[in-house]
C-alpha cells in the first residue's frame, strides 16, 4: 500500500477537531475506557495515566495550541503526588512517564521533567529480579498475594524510559537492566513462530523458570494480540536504542507472525488462537499499537525489507481510520471504537480505549513523517 496523502491529513484533521471538543471536558482527567460514548476518568496511578498526555503532545508538536500543553503539564504535575506513594507503582512507570514527563523534555527541555523521568526511571530498575534478569511485574493484587516472581510482555513497552535515562545521564545500569530484561524476553516469551506468552513466572528467590499463565489470552497457549503488539513494538524500541541484531530479528519473527494472522481487514481479534464459539471481537488497540511498531520496524531493516512492515502499518491505521474511527459521532469521546481491554476478566469489553486512541494519533504522526517518538 503507498501512503496516500490525502487520508492521512485528513484523519489528523479528524483527530484535531474531535480532541479540540473532547479536552474541554476531560481536562487534566485520566481516561481510560469509554461507556456510553463518555470516557471513565481513571485513578492518576492507574497504567494509562500517560495517554491522554501523551496524545495531547503529539498533538501539541504540531500545532502549537497551549491549551494542549497546558493539560499535558497539569497531568504530569498530578503524578507528582503519585511517585510519592510509590508503593502503589508497578512496572508501568515506563508507560506513565515516557509520555508525560520524557515528551515535555524532549519537546521542551523542562529540567523538572527531566527529574521526574530520572527518579521514575530510578523505581522501574529497583524493581529487576537479580537472579532471575526480569522486571517484576505487579504488586499484589489482594492480601498475601505472592506475585514477586511475576513478569509480562507488557513490559517491552517500559523498558525505553530505562534506556532514555542512561541517555541523559551517562549512566549505563539503566540499558543494562533493559537489555537484560530484553534477552529473558527473547529466551522466556516468544515462542518459535512469533506468538508470544502474557505471563511468565520465575521463583523470584532463585531465578528458576516456573511457568506461565494465560493473562489477558484466552488461555496460556492462546496469542493475546495486544501482547504480540507489545512484542513488535517493544523489541523494535530495543533494536533503535541498542542497535543489537538479536533483537531486531525477534522483532521481525513476531511481526511477521502478527501480519500473518490479521483477519481480511487488517484489524485484529482481541486473540489470534480462539477456539469455536468463544466472541471473536476486535481489539482496535492492538491494531494500533502494533502499526507503531511495524512502522518502527520500517526505519531500521534493509531499504528491501521496509516495504513490507510499512505497508502492513499503513493498512492497519486506513482500516482504523475508515471502518473503526467515531468520526461522525459527536456523542463519542473516543476515537476509535472496537477495543478489548481484558476478556477474561469480562473488563471493557469492545469500546473505545485511550490507548488505542494514543497509539493511532502516533502512528499517523510516523506516515506525516514523525519518525521520531517519545519512546
Amino acid at each position: 500500500m503507498t501512503t496516500t496523502v490525502s487520508w492521512v491529513d485528513e484523519a489528523w484533521q479528524q483527530v484535531e477537531a474531535k480532541i479540540a471538543r473532547t479536552s474541554r471536558r476531560i481536562g487534566s482527567g485520566f481516561p481510560h475506557a469509554s461507556h456510553g460514548g463518555t470516557y471513565d476518568l481513571a485513578a492518576p496511578y492507574w497504567w494509562t495515566a500517560g495517554f491522554w498526555p501523551g496524545l495531547l503532545w503529539l498533538l501539541y508538536r504540531e500545532s502549537g495550541t497551549p491549551e494542549y500543553r497546558q493539560i499535558a503539564e497539569a497531568c504530569e504535575e498530578q503524578l507528582d503526588e503519585v511517585i510519592k506513594q510509590f508503593d502503589r507503582l508497578d512496572h508501568d512507570m515506563g508507560f506513565m512517564w515516557t509520555l508525560t514527563s520524557v515528551a515535555r523534555y524532549r519537546l521542551l527541555g523542562e529540567e523538572a521533567s527531566r527529574r521526574r523521568g530520572l527518579l521514575a526511571a530510578s523505581l522501574l530498575m529497583g524493581r529487576y529480579n537479580v537472579k532471575g534478569r526480569y522486571i517484576r511485574a505487579w504488586n499484589p493484587w489482594r492480601e498475601n498475594e505472592d506475585n514477586s516472581g511475576v513478569a509480562i510482555i507488557d513490559c517491552l513497552m517500559n523498558l525505553p524510559l530505562l534506556f532514555w535515562a542512561s541517555q541523559v545521564t551517562g549512566d549505563p545500569r539503566f540499558s543494562h537492566v533493559a537489555i537484560e530484561h530484553a534477552d529473558t524476553v527473547l529466551n522466556h516469551f516468544i515462542r518459535p513462530d512469533g506468538s508470544v506468552y502474557h505471563i511468565v513466572c520465575f521463583d523470584s528467590a532463585t531465578g528458576e523458570h516456573t511457568g506461565y499463565r494465560g493473562g489477558q489470552g484466552y488461555a496460556e497457549q492462546s496469542a493475546w494480540s495486544r501482547g504480540a503488539a507489545w512484542a513488535v513494538y517493544g523489541l523494535a524500541l530495543c533494536a533503535r536504542h541498542t542497535g543489537e541484531a538479536r533483537f531486531l530479528e525477534a522483532a521481525k519473527r513476531c511481526a511477521h507472525f502478527f501480519i500473518a494472522n490479521l483477519p481480511e481487514d487488517y484489524v485484529p481479534h482481541w486473540d489470534f488462537r480462539l477456539p469455536a464459539g468463544v466472541p471473536r471481537y476486535r481489539d482496535s488497540s492492538a491494531g494500533a499499537c502494533a502499526a507503531c511498531g511495524l512502522l518502527q520496524l520500517a526505519d531500521l531493516v534493509a531499504p528491501e525489507e521496509a516495504g513490507l512492515y510499512r505497508s502492513a502499518g499503513e493498512r492497519i491505521l486506513h482500516a482504523l481510520y475508515t471502518h473503526y474511527g467515531a468520526w461522525d459521532d459527536p456523542d463519542e469521546e473516543g476515537l476509535l471504537l472496537h477495543g478489548t481491554s481484558n476478556y477474561p476478566e469480562n473488563s471493557n469489553i469492545d469500546v473505545p480505549l485511550i490507548y488505542g486512541d494514543y497509539y493511532f494519533v502516533e502512528g499517523l504522526a510516523k506516515l506525516k513523517g514523525r519518525s521520531e517518538a517519545f519512546w
